[in-house]
């Protein structure tokens, strides 16, 4: 099943970025272009929540919660990115859902003494962009990142993640349906289209939506014994 899933949730974001991005390759008027894999996102989600159990139920409203306010934040306040047609597609916040559940399905074949290990290629990486004045946002992102995995919970979850996020994010923007500034606003930092590390947002989510979780569940046994 949890296969089944991961191919589902791959060939969604690869095939809906391209749907979306190049309005079905011309074949829809570019305002209709959004339309059919914001239909296709929901229809998805919808099921998975109608016939999951209770505890996954409560991990894709938690998604939601915290994806799109933050999703809001970066693109419309804090400008560090921009989406292809302004305003973020309703897709979006579905997909997030389903990159999460993606690299949790990764991390389950992943042993836990590799979490760190395989995120040692991004060091020379960031390093380069730092030496070169690119992207010397990617030190703090890598940080980041870094301490997510090792202080974290889920430190398998986050190194899923870390590359899962850089996979469908250079997808993206090669694609254009969103574009990442060079200069990070309020800051004096710099970054590549997409950033190297912007995992670290998906791993501060994750973070989010696991401490969300457990408070849930704490709650729910509480309840059992009264």
């Amino acid at each position: 099943m949890f296969m089944g899933r991961a191919w589902l949730y791959s060939l969604t974001i690869l095939i809906g970025l391209w749907v979306s991005a190049t309005a079905l390759g011309g074949l829809l008027p570019d305002n209709l272009a959004e339309w059919p894999v914001n239909i296709w996102c929901w229809g998805v989600f919808a099921y998975i929540y109608k016939t999951t159990g209770r505890k996954e139920r409560i991990e894709m409203i938690t998604v939601l919660a915290f994806a799109t306010p933050m999703e809001l934040f970066f693109s419309e306040v804090w400008n560090i990115y921009e989406y292809q047609r302004g305003l973020m597609p309703l897709f979006v916040p579905a997909g997030h859902y389903f990159l999460f559940d993606l690299g949790r399905i990764m991390a389950n074949k992943m042993k836990q003494s590799l979490a760190l290990p395989i995120l040692l290629p991004f060091i020379p990486m960031v390093a380069y962009g730092v030496y070169d004045g690119s992207d010397t946002s990617g030190l703090i992102l890598l940080l980041l990142v870094l301490v997510f995995t090792k202080f974290g919970p889920q430190p398998r979850l986050y190194a899923s993640m870390a590359w899962a996020a850089l996979a469908m994010e250079i997808v993206g923007t090669q694609l254009g349906n969103w574009t990442w500034a060079n200069e990070v606003p309020w800051t004096d930092l710099t970054a590549w289209n997409p950033p190297l590390l912007v995992g670290a947002f998906y791993c501060f989510g994750d973070l989010l939506v696991n401490m969300t979780v457990v408070r849930f569940e704490e709650k729910a046994h509480v309840g059992l014994h009264e």
